[in-house]
């Protein structure tokens, strides 16, 4: 079986200044995996050039064991893989649920008209049926159900990021990136989003990487492997236990100030 995604000899530079220094990982197929690392290490960039966001400087990239180096974000969202970003994007003016509607794919028609005859014929077209009963049941797994009819403009962060991994559902990835869904999310509601992630993976068989810079807090959410990045490479990869007891990723959070620092990738 092949790794739902596979990085090899990853490099990106900005310039003379080297980001992403020959990066090499997989995530294998309905794996769990967080990509940790102190300020500044290259998480986001290399996030970035996976998805396609960002030219590589050199290095390839394989998604279920198709070569997408050098396709664009959409050509490669085709191959199964959804991405998030640290700050949400979503539809301010729009309600949660109709923000859930857009990412499916194939949908019935591109212009506006045909849109809105879409959306007007929905209780008789079973696609659209289908597709408004999945929004549901992934609002529902996320355990926001109740807000399905609010303005997106009305949540709070926390709520927004739940909605922002809902609405990345919507496309059917295979592979899901996520960039530090809980940055600035209450401890509790924090907790509860990885739970949610754990179990989707359990569930669905969906392949998860992300991206968290509070080492202590992604140690205790029950991913399946970490891989740690510092000064733009691989330090070490390996499981929660692993990573705990490893005095070069302590030491890499601490710095030589002793005390951890905030990841304002």
């Amino acid at each position: 079986m092949k790794p739902a995604l596979s990085v090899r000899d990853l490099r990106k530079m900005f310039g003379g200044l080297v980001a992403v220094d020959d990066v090499s990982f997989e995530v294998q197929q309905g794996e769990f995996v967080g990509l940790i690392g102190p300020n500044g290490c290259g998480k986001s960039t290399t996030f970035n050039c996976i998805s396609g966001l960002l030219e590589k400087t050199a290095g390839a990239v394989e998604v279920f064991g198709e070569d997408v180096t050098d396709l664009r974000p959409d050509q490669i969202q085709k191959f199964g893989l959804t991405r998030t970003f640290q700050h949400t994007r979503l539809w301010r003016e729009m309600t949660v649920i109709e923000n859930d509607l857009v990412p499916p794919r194939n949908q019935f028609g591109t212009t506006i008209l045909e849109r809105l005859t879409s959306l007007l014929l929905s209780k008789s077209n079973p696609a659209e049926t289908e597709r408004l009963e999945t929004a549901y049941s992934i609002l529902d797994q996320l355990e926001v159900p109740h807000m399905a009819h609010n303005l997106t403009s009305e949540l709070s962060g926390g709520q927004s990021k739940l909605v922002d991994i809902g609405r990345s559902m919507m496309g059917e990835p295979k592979l899901l990136l996520l960039d530090e869904p809980v940055a600035g999310v209450a401890g509790p509601l924090a907790m509860k989003i990885f739970e949610n992630l754990r179990k989707m993976v359990d569930e669905t068989g969906i392949s998860v990487l992300i991206i968290e810079h509070n080492m202590d807090f992604i140690l205790q959410q029950g991913v399946d492997r970490i891989v740690v990045m510092n000064e733009g490479r691989i330090l070490m990869e390996g499981t929660p236990d692993e990573v705990k007891g490893n005095r070069a990723v302590i030491e890499a959070y601490l710095g030589a100030a002793g005390e951890p620092r905030e990841d304002e990738e």
